[in-house]
């Protein structure tokens, strides 16, 4: 588990060498987007390794920090 910003990002291995990432809030309530509540976020693309997952998580919080609700 990585600490990102207010989130935690996990990663996963789905196959032999097909790393996967998702995040959550760090206080565990749902993630806000665009009116949908999520309990947390997939990163929809498969990584050779798990740091390519990792950034790529890091990546999409960036891009969607306007749209994701982080407020307490």
């Amino acid at each position: 588990m990585s600490s990102y910003l207010y989130f935690e990002i996990q990663t996963f291995e789905v196959g032999r060498g097909l790393w996967h990432a998702r995040f959550r809030r760090v206080d565990r309530k749902p993630i806000s987007i665009d009116g949908i509540l999520l309990e947390a976020f997939d990163v929809g693309m498969a990584w050779p390794t798990r740091e390519a997952a990792l950034a790529d998580a890091r990546e999409c919080i960036d891009r969607m920090i306007g749209r994701l609700d982080v407020a307490a």
